[in-house]
């Protein structure tokens, strides 16, 4: 029995083989179904914020308040950030509602979710009354293949069926031309550009010749000395130091702010909040340091950052709870907002990351009501989750220690705890005679 099992023509392997196959198709028809109902699960919170907002009295923003609701009603329950759901319903309302016959060719097990996915980016570059008809022939198309080989064929039709010309369509385009920040792991993150194509790649190209320059400069001057050349980085970290180096330092060729007020833009610098541990600053701990807000940053970066600014602030914290009590500031600070802006971090709504220093300060028991300018009673938020505390049912109370209790709708509460500072002080282990802790 065990040389048949590895014989790859033996029954029993054939057996296994066909057992694990069958398992293979019987899990992918299961989660097919729960992908599809959670699809329809979002569609159907959507519509219901259409409903919402198709009231007489209703308007753009208490339809779009209605949304950002029910959004952070489901992300509660799904364990998501509001605005990760409110993108996912959306999609959810186009895949379900634009491409029915795709979804339906999904649940039958034709295609496969990536199929659907290529078909629905494909078709969204036509005009809404042409997606039928894409959807037919493209659904045709992947059957019996792979989403990967049926992805660029699909492009390709979808632009042979447009009526527009691609010109028109690429100027339209151009206008959601965008910079987009994406956090990643070990102090790194992913910088990405939406460009027009031929800027983007002389972008590139402009950036891989000052690399070569600079590689060829270093290696010229390593073959004319007997000096071993310590720059030994790649191209393409040359060329990321370079693009780093001209965004932080450089100035932009139109500038219409010199004659304003505004000052002109290459003298705006860029600004980040870190927390840095004494230890850290002294060489004594290679640890990770904290921006606030994003992820950890090496601690290099930290301490080079550090010897540079003109803003310090230093930070105590409860022993027992980890919370700041307290800050002061080298330069004559709001006093108030730096404390919640170490406290807090980022915005205090459930799952939301924006920084503390692009928040809004906000009194969780309105002051136009009676409350208070006190750090009991203020605490950030961003403009998005402002603008729901404020015009949809959410409500909020503030607990002691920074802690805020959160009520959706539908009564539902979520505890929000003031974030775990980066920099904490624990006392001390004490053994026999040493001297009192004062």
């Amino acid at each position: 029995m065990a040389e048949a099992m590895e014989t790859p023509g033996g029954e029993a392997y054939l057996a296994a083989i066909a057992g694990i196959v069958a398992d293979a198709e019987d899990i992918g028809r299961q989660i097919a179904a729960g992908q599809i109902a959670e699809l329809r699960m979002l569609a159907a919170a959507g519509q219901l914020a259409d409903q919402q907002g198709a009231r007489k009295d209703a308007n753009v923003l208490l339809h779009d308040m209605a949304l950002r609701s029910i959004s952070a009603e489901v992300a509660g329950a799904m364990r998501m950030t509001d605005r990760t759901v409110q993108r996912r319903i959306g999609e959810a309302r186009v895949t379900i509602e634009g491409f029915p016959a795709a979804v339906a060719a999904w649940e039958g097990g034709r295609i496969v979710q990536g199929h659907v996915k290529a078909i629905v980016n494909a078709g969204l570059t036509l005009p809404g009354e042409l997606w039928a008809a894409f959807e037919a022939i493209a659904i045709e198309r992947c059957d019996g293949e792979t989403p990967n080989r049926v992805r660029g064929e699909l492009e390709i039709l979808a632009h042979r069926m447009h009526p527009r010309s691609f010109a028109e369509r690429h100027e339209e385009a151009a206008a959601g031309r965008c910079v987009r920040l994406v956090p990643g792991r070990d102090g790194m993150s992913d910088l990405i550009a939406t460009l027009p194509t031929v800027i983007a790649e002389g972008i590139h190209d402009r950036l891989t010749q000052q690399a070569r320059a600079i590689i060829d400069t270093r290696d010229e001057r390593s073959a004319d000395s007997d000096v071993v050349a310590t720059d030994a980085r790649s191209t393409d970290q040359v060329r990321a130091d370079v693009f780093a180096d001209l965004l932080l330092a450089g100035t932009p060729a139109l500038d219409d702010t010199r004659d304003t007020t505004a000052g002109p833009l290459g003298a705006i610098r860029a600004r980040v909040q870190i927390l840095v541990p004494a230890a850290t600053l002294t060489d004594a701990d290679d640890g990770p340091c904290d921006l606030a807000g994003r992820s950890p940053i090496d601690p290099a970066t930290a301490r080079l950052l550090a010897g540079s600014t003109h803003i310090w602030e230093r930070l105590f914290h409860d022993p027992t709870t980890g919370v700041t009590i307290s800050t002061d500031s080298y330069r004559v600070p709001s006093g108030m907002r730096r404390f919640l802006q170490a406290r807090d971090q980022h915005c205090r709504f459930p799952g939301c990351r924006v920084a503390a220093i692009r928040c809004e300060v906000d009194h969780t028991h309105d002051h136009a009501l009676g409350g208070r300018t006190e750090l009991s009673n203020l605490a950030h938020l961003c403009q998005r989750h402002h603008s729901m505390k404020q015009f949809t049912a959410w409500r909020v109370r503030q607990l002691s220690g920074g802690v805020l209790e959160w009520t959706s709708p539908l009564g539902r509460t979520y505890r929000e705890d003031a974030p775990t500072p980066a920099v904490a002080f624990t006392p001390a282990a004490t053994h026999p005679g040493d001297p009192a802790p004062f």
